[in-house]
């Protein structure tokens, strides 16, 4: 199990290195660079002041080499300065990065739990009326538009009935905690009930498969209760192909998160790295881009890791 585990952190490392040098070739190849900016911004700027300016910050040096400076200046934990907010990039990462975490944590618990209690509620009576009212409750949630629903909440929650604020992380001199969780409470639902469907339709069909097994009807057999058989027996061999969806799933939630942030000005990442892309603030959007790379290979990571907790023989290969 430990060579399993290290051998998949070696590969989720190796990945991000080749993820980063990606990012910042992409990113080093859109035209136009910080000098220009400037110089585009103030003519009068003489061509040999943006040249000595270049040479100053690097940026006539080869890709690669910049790179090699930028990746070694990462690794020691400096990653620059924001252009735009005249700060450095972990002082503007850091508060964003941790109000995505609130509200993708929280979104993506409450939709693990509901999918799992309905996905086995359906798939225990494939055909049944319970079966049916949960699978159109799926396909709606799978339907319909994240921003539509976003504005639905902000209109009957927040203009018509006022029990929730319509946008913002707190108010203003307030910041306690019931104060951050009122203001979460719809944009954690929004992302909560457009996840909820594809995960419940994906765990209802993994439980019908695995209920067909024999060794479901050896435990039944063997006069297992039922509650036994289905949470113990069928659940957790069912859990490794929906263990896969939902962590490549939470990636996509992280980096996806735009237009939830958006519609309830939530300032998170996916705000933050769009905001950074418009305004050409390079520093900002790398480091940005690169954390929510890394998010993902650490969700696919967890989900490796809960291949060897569910099935040992994985562990082994």
């Amino acid at each position: 199990m430990t060579r399993f585990i290290l051998r998949r952190i070696l590969q989720t490392l190796l990945v991000l290195l080749v993820m980063s040098f990606v990012i910042y070739s992409l990113i080093g190849l859109m035209p136009g660079d910080p000098i220009d900016i400037m110089v585009a911004s103030n003519p009068n700027i003489a061509p040999e002041v943006a040249a000595t300016l270049r040479k100053l910050y690097g940026l006539d040096q080869p890709l690669i080499l910049r790179y090699w400076r930028w990746l070694s200046a990462a690794l020691s934990g400096d990653l620059g300065y924001s252009r735009t907010h005249s700060q450095p990039v972990l002082t503007i990462l850091l508060p964003a990065l941790w109000q995505t975490c609130k509200l993708l944590i929280s979104s993506f618990t409450i939709s693990v739990i509901l999918s799992f209690a309905l996905g086995i509620a359906a798939a225990r009576k494939p055909g049944g009326w319970i079966d049916g009212l949960i699978s159109l409750g799926a396909f709606a949630g799978i339907s319909v538009p994240v921003f539509w629903l976003a504005l639905m909440m902000i209109l009957v929650f927040a203009v018509e009935l006022h029990w929730f604020p319509a946008s913002g992380i707190a108010n203003v001199g307030d910041g306690s905690f019931r104060d951050q969780f009122v203001h979460l409470v719809m944009p954690v639902t929004t992302l909560a009930l457009a996840t909820t469907g594809g995960f419940t339709r994906f765990v209802r069909a993994s439980m019908i498969e695995v209920l067909r097994l024999d060794l479901v009807r050896t435990a039944r057999a063997k006069g297992a209760s039922e509650t036994r058989v289905v949470l113990i027996h069928a659940f957790r061999n069912a859990l490794i192909p929906v263990v896969t969806v939902m962590a490549l799933s939470f990636g996509v939630l992280f980096n996806g998160a735009l237009l939830t942030e958006t519609m309830f000005a939530q300032p998170g990442m996916g705000k933050m790295i769009y905001d950074a892309i418009l305004g050409n603030d390079f520093n900002l959007a790398l480091s940005g881009l690169l954390f929510a790379t890394l998010v993902t290979l650490l969700s696919n990571l967890a989900a490796d890791l809960a291949y060897g907790w569910l099935d040992p023989r994985i562990a082994l290969q």
